[in-house]
């Protein structure tokens, strides 16, 4: 079937967020999971289309601007700043994580306009790297 599942800590899609692909997770921690809690989820289909996303160091989508269309496992070395503050998804699923090499939190953005961090439900714009919601992740 594919897809994944984006579960979070708190109801109504709050809270600490965790990207789930088909498979089985005995624990809390063989999805990264801080904790054990589960309040609410949804389920995204699988995607097939294209990726572009394009990252700014400055809130409502200014300052310096990068475009991409593949994975990123330090934003700082592809980059040059370490923090995101807003962001344009234009084509398909993506998720920032707080360090590098995907480690530390995870957020889910789907295509639209991110004007500030907190648009991703991040209080830190910091974010280490980010890739693609694909099958098999």
């Amino acid at each position: 079937t594919g897809g994944h599942w984006v579960v979070y800590e708190k109801p109504n899609f709050n809270g600490y967020q965790y990207i789930l692909n088909q498979g089985e997770y005995p624990d809390h921690h063989h999805w990264m999971g801080f904790n054990n809690c589960i309040r609410s989820c949804q389920m995204f289909p699988p995607y097939r289309g294209a990726y572009r996303m394009r990252i700014y160091n400055r809130p409502e989508m200014s300052g310096h601007m990068m475009e991409f269309m593949d994975d990123c496992p330090n934003v700082y070395e592809r980059f040059r700043h370490r923090d995101i503050f807003s962001s344009n998804v234009m084509e398909g699923y993506w998720v920032f994580y707080e360090h590098p090499n995907y480690r530390g939190r995870q957020y889910f953005l789907r295509p639209g306009e991110y004007r500030a961090c907190n648009d991703w439900a991040c209080h830190n714009p910091m974010v280490g790297s980010f890739r693609r919601m694909r099958s098999g992740l």
